[in-house]
This record gives C-alpha cells, structure tokens and sequence, in this order.
C-alpha cells in the first residue's frame, strides 16, 4: 500500500472557500478517479513563518502502477483546477509514502 500526500498551505484570504472546495469537490474527485481507497485530511498543527493554515491530505493506493496511472490520466486536470480556482494563494507540495507496517491498539476487557 502507498500514499499519496499533499501538503497545501492556504492563505487566510481564501480559507473558508479553499475548505469547503476541498470536502466538497477535490477530495470526492480523486475518490472517483478509482485510483484511491481511502482520503484522509489533517490539519498540520505549526505556526507558518509564512502565515495561513497547513493541511495534508493523505490518499491511499494499492500500488505504484496506479499512483503512476494517477500522475498520467488525472492530476493535470485536478491541479490545474485548483491553480485557476486559488492561484497562488494555496501552494501545495505533493510527496509519496510507502506503508511499511500499521499497527492498532487493542483494549483488553477484562
């Protein structure tokens, strides 16, 4: 398993609307690309010397292949939506993740 983070720093200007746009359309559009299982979006909890508001959203896939297939066929479209929408007042960086292991707690009832 792998994923798919990007890191976004938002400019206050735009918050509000950059969030909702996120929740709304972005997330659920690379849902339905087919290419991810799973999004998960957090709130990167540092003071910016730049200022704004840091999120990252972490996208789970099965494999490099279709992380591949993604860069190819989707995420053209998908940034270039965001840049027209937010410019540069959202700067995102992109990494990619490989899942080593996962581990839960268990709780044990007596």
């Amino acid at each position: 398993m792998y994923i798919y983070n990007e890191t976004t720093n938002v400019d206050e200007t735009i918050h509000t609307q950059w969030l909702h746009w996120m929740k709304s359309k972005h997330i659920p559009a690379m849902l339905a690309t087919g290419k991810f299982t799973t999004a998960k979006m957090v709130q990167v909890l540092i003071d910016e010397e730049m200022g704004g508001v840091t999120y990252a959203v972490q996208y789970t896939t099965e494999n490099m292949q279709t992380l591949e297939e993604y860069y190819k066929t989707d995420a053209p479209k998908l940034q270039q939506e965001a840049f027209l929408l937010f410019g540069e007042k959202a700067v995102s960086f992109r990494t990619e993740l490989k899942i080593i292991s996962e581990q839960f707690s268990v709780s044990i009832n007596n």
